[in-house]
């Protein structure tokens, strides 16, 4: 018989916050200031297609897509879809090792 899919849980933001609020003991303004912060530095570094590396965790890169020809279904006619770039996340080995260990 065919499984349906797993669902799996979703967390926040504001509930990770919470949570590193609690295990830290700072107050929840500042873990969200500096939670924001790292978010809008990582975006910043990838706008300046800089890499940005986190030992342990992983790493967030650009992926260079290249040109391609598509198809528009409706219209019946051929596109093309120029080059761009796309952020990415590549996870670190151990941070793979820990997630592939989870039961289903």
């Amino acid at each position: 018989m065919f499984a349906a899919p797993k669902t799996y849980k979703k967390m926040t933001k504001a509930e990770l916050c919470k949570k590193i609020s609690d295990q830290t003991g700072c107050d929840m303004q500042s873990v969200s200031a500096i939670v924001e912060s790292l978010m809008v530095s990582i975006k910043g570094s990838l706008e300046k297609e800089e890499n940005v590396y986190l030992r342990g965790f992983g790493s967030f890169i650009i992926k260079r897509r290249a040109e391609k020809t598509a198809r528009n279904i409706s219209k019946n006619t051929t596109i093309i879809i120029p080059a761009h770039n796309i952020p990415a996340f590549k996870p670190a080995k151990e941070f793979m090792g820990q997630v592939s260990k989870l039961n289903d």
